[in-house]
């Protein structure tokens, strides 16, 4: 495959995924300095991972300041370890005035046998601000509004 030449050969934008199906919000190799004493990867590391991929996936719908206004329950199914690759896909679930649910699944690719696993999943309220104030806003109309 030839790479790209010419002086925009890299800058090119590319079109946005679709709204309405997973995208691989977030990928991370994990690292020594996150274990705990167990030798496996602290929980608040992935749940740090997964504020991070809800944000991602609250951009794609406006450039607005989206906060985490909450995270439901988060049950770990299986550990994360030392170089494992953690997955994050997301998907928007509902669309309200001023906020969105966003679910993420999380998934670890082990290290040393490539296998995957689901490790978590859970769904965050992700809220549109301006200056520190929800504002609504609009999805997009090919985007499925669910809720109000």
């Amino acid at each position: 495959m030839t790479p790209p030449s010419g002086p925009n050969a890299y800058t090119q934008p590319m079109p946005p995924p679709p709204l309405n199906e997973d995208q691989v919000a977030l990928r991370v190799v994990t690292m020594p300095r996150e274990t705990n004493p167990y030798g496996t990867i602290f929980g608040g590391v992935v749940l740090s991972y997964i504020d991070q991929a809800g944000f991602v996936e609250a951009r794609r719908h406006g450039d607005f300041d989206w906060v985490t206004a909450s995270i439901q329950r988060v049950d770990f199914r299986a550990p994360v370890g030392v170089g494992d690759i953690v997955s994050l896909h997301t998907h928007t679930t509902r669309f309200g005035r001023t906020s969105i649910d966003v679910t993420v699944e999380v998934y670890a690719e082990r290290c040393k046998t490539h296998d995957r696993v689901h490790v978590t999943s859970a769904t965050l309220t992700m809220v549109a601000l301006r200056d520190g104030v929800p504002v609504p806003f609009q999805p997009a109309p090919s985007e499925n509004k669910q809720g109000a």
